[in-house]
């Protein structure tokens, strides 16, 4: 199951987008508003939103300036949510969200409306910053 959310073009440089994702405790300022959780671990972060399970992401790889790419704890959802960053300008950049996981048929049925909602609304967030 792939998801892409809407690129976002920021007065922000492609280094400066990099370095406040690779910051896990930044994704805070990004997530929707109705959130009832958010612990900061280390390179890793644990959020709850009503009516879904409390997940743990962890950074897993970054490619300086381009990609920051965070992935699940649990082997039970085995998902990345990457943030690729492209540079337009000195000070202006894209960011878009993807959101790669592999589940079973009955599971992305599942899960598939809530999910497109979460990486829209992060990528609206992204545009606030």
């Amino acid at each position: 199951m792939n998801i892409e959310g809407n690129t976002i073009r920021l007065e922000k440089s492609q280094e400066h987008l990099f370095n406040f994702f690779s910051d896990v405790k930044n994704f805070e300022q990004i997530m929707p508003e109705n959130i009832n959780k958010f612990e900061v671990d280390g390179d890793s972060f644990l959020f709850g939103l009503p009516g879904l399970p409390e997940i743990r992401l962890v950074l897993k790889e970054k490619t300086p300036f381009s990609n920051v790419t965070l992935g699940a704890a649990s082997s039970k959802l085995p998902f990345t949510l990457s943030a690729n960053i492209k540079e337009i300008t000195e000070n202006k950049s894209e960011v878009s969200l993807i959101f790669e996981g592999d589940f079973n048929p009955m599971m992305a049925m599942m899960i598939t409306k809530p999910l497109n909602k979460f990486v829209t609304t992060l990528s609206e967030n992204i545009g606030k910053l």
